[in-house]
């Protein structure tokens, strides 16, 4: 049966039953969740004229329950789960004119390396920073809520994006304590003494995604502002309310002009900056396409610092001794991290896994495993709860998601792939719910828009081979070359295609799904999927350039000038670990 756009069969399940085994003997709980009260920043950074005029739009989500007053108690099978839109905040629409307003002052602030905050000593701008993460955590639970109601993220999820992104902040700043790149040793090579530090770029364009607009943005944004570097960051669209609630804080450990903040249409913002030609930097997360048009918009692109993080068409590929009967436990082991693999947050991160290749004998063996444990995923709105876990799948963040989710199942059908899992594909809560079944689609096929495009999504592609070339030949001749899985115990084939695609992937995974961490290692990628180098020491290469400071000893006298020079020069200053409650004291 083709699953059609025109003829969606909304599920409307009971609110108990959405989230219970079919069992049937587990009570869940059903708080009516308030939507969060997400109030405009006293400090908007910054101070764009004719601030208060500004058009506010809306942000209006799904999900809010309808029926709030359900008895949980009862939990009768008959009540509905209805979810509607609810409008929980409001941003700012820049125009033109505004987001050229703001790269100026940004020009300012950096006064060709001169401004206040590039001339800090980085001890300075490392203390900035700590006081900014202590101001920030006052907002813990407001930015966890905000990712909940935003971006459909559960709770455990949104709490693990903030620690997670303050711990990162935390080892940068720890590199830079440690590394000799950043605190900065003479050394002497030959009759040549030299030191070695790096330096900011200039005025730096953050662009972050809706995923993780916390953590994905800061792991770009913080290394960057540590390092001297003026930031504009661009706010996403979608997630972006969060970076609303950051803006306190950085108005009360930074100096003015240090962040700029740009809300609105991209479209109509992003490449007027860029045309200047006065955009140093590009941090950009996201969509190929759209970061080739922006670095194509700078006038001189060879002077235009790029970091990209773009697509990635990450596969599964599942070795034949997998199946074996004597490998069961690893089989196991590999279903459960293909799970986690493909539907973490709905599938919506770029290290999901996102096309799986089973041998064609053992591929009805796989999807049935693979279905009984999707179906028995926990399905709800972000802060629902069966036995102490919160939701696994919630709604998609907007309507435009849902129609993309549709478009690729409605090809696959049509093309001959089936939808093996009971309702998959259809959405819970009505006709303005975004909260999608997953969909695992067999067997999928080269003639498959799912088997090239990126998915983004709760869909899980099957594909099988007889010959393993199949998947290596997808793998090598692919648009992308982020990270792939390989499942099996097989020496001779791991080793083969570990030499194969060592120049075609940044990570080869081995019986376990793909990912990022841990933030110490290089996260990288090829062809479209990556340009420059993710790390807690990676990413401060990708935001400066190093400086050589050097001498020839000329009898005494350039050493002597040297110890002056370094007691009065903030460049040459060294750093010094300091304690959280150091930087509070030195604050009061």
């Amino acid at each position: 049966m083709r699953f059609s756009c025109r003829a969606v069969v909304s599920l409307l399940l009971s609110s108990c039953s959405l989230i219970l085994a079919s069992d049937g003997e587990t009570s869940a709980s059903f708080l009516d969740q308030p939507p969060p009260v997400i109030k405009k920043p006293i400090p908007w950074l910054p101070v764009v004229p004719n601030y208060e005029n500004l058009e506010w739009k809306d942000v209006t989500v799904c999900c809010r329950r309808s029926n709030p007053s359900v008895d949980t108690n009862t939990c009768a099978d008959n009540v509905p789960l209805i979810v509607e839109p609810t409008t929980i905040g409001s941003m700012p629409q820049f125009t033109t004119d505004q987001a050229l307003e703001v790269l100026k002052q940004a020009k300012e602030a950096w006064k060709g390396g001169a401004g206040v905050w590039p001339q800090m000593t980085y001890q300075q701008r490392i203390e900035a920073i700590e006081h900014f993460f202590v101001e920030l955590a006052a907002s813990r639970e407001d930015i966890v809520e905000t990712l909940m109601w935003e971006i459909g993220k559960n709770r455990k999820d949104a709490e693990s994006e903030f620690d997670r992104t303050l711990q990162f902040a935390r080892s940068v700043i720890d590199a830079i304590q440690t590394d000799n790149n950043f605190n900065g040793t003479w050394q002497e090579i030959g009759n040549v003494r030299a030191l070695v530090r790096r330096a900011a770029i200039g005025v730096i364009l953050c662009l972050g995604p809706y995923n993780y607009p916390l953590n994905e943005t800061y792991a770009t944004l913080i290394p960057a502002l540590l390092l001297g570097n003026i930031c504009i960051l661009k706010i996403p669209t979608i997630g972006g309310l969060v970076h609303l609630q950051t803006m306190e804080a950085f108005a009360k450990s930074l100096p003015p002009g240090t962040i700029h903040f740009i809300a609105g249409s991209g479209r109509e913002t992003m490449p007027p900056l860029m045309k200047t030609g006065e955009v140093d930097g590009l941090a950009f997360i996201g969509g190929s396409r759209a970061a080739d048009d922006l670095i194509h918009q700078h006038p001189h692109p060879h002077r235009l610092k790029v970091f990209l993080q773009l697509e990635a068409k990450n596969m599964g590929i599942f070795l034949k001794d997998t199946f074996e009967k004597k490998n069961a436990a690893m089989l196991g082991h590999a279903m459960d991290e293909t799970l986690l693999g493909t539907l973490s947050y709905n599938g919506q991160r770029c290290t999901a896994i996102k096309l799986l290749f089973v041998p064609s004998d053992d591929a009805p063996k796989f999807v049935a495993m693979l279905v009984d444990r999707v179906s028995s995923l926990v399905v709800g709105l972000p802060w629902d709860q069966k036995d102490g876990t919160f939701s696994q799948i919630t709604p998609l963040p907007t309507p435009q998601r849902v129609e993309y989710m549709r478009e690729l199942i409605d090809d696959a059908v049509y093309k001959g792939a089936e939808i093996r899992n009971e309702n998959g594909g259809n959405l819970i809560g009505g006709v303005d719910s975004t909260l999608m079944v997953p969909a695992v689609l067999y067997p999928v096929t080269p003639n498959m828009r799912i088997y090239h495009e990126e998915q983004f999504g709760p869909i899980i592609p099957v594909a099988t081979y007889d010959d393993l070339e199949t998947a290596l030949e997808f793998g090598q001749s692919g648009e992308y070359g982020q990270q792939v899985s390989v499942f099996g115990s097989d020496s001779d084939s791991v080793a083969s295609i570990i030499d194969r695609f060592s120049a075609v992937y940044g990570k080869v995974n081995l019986n376990c799904q793909c990912g990022r961490s841990p933030d110490t290692l290089p996260f990288a990628g090829r062809r479209s999927s990556a340009m420059g180098v993710m790390s807690v020491t990676d990413i401060l290469r990708e935001f400066s350039v190093p400086t050589v400071i050097s001498y020839k000893e000329q009898n005494g006298l350039n050493d002597e000038l040297l110890q002056g020079t370094q007691l009065k020069s903030n460049f040459l200053q060294p750093v010094t670990r300091t304690s959280l409650s150091t930087i509070r004291a030195n604050r009061e």
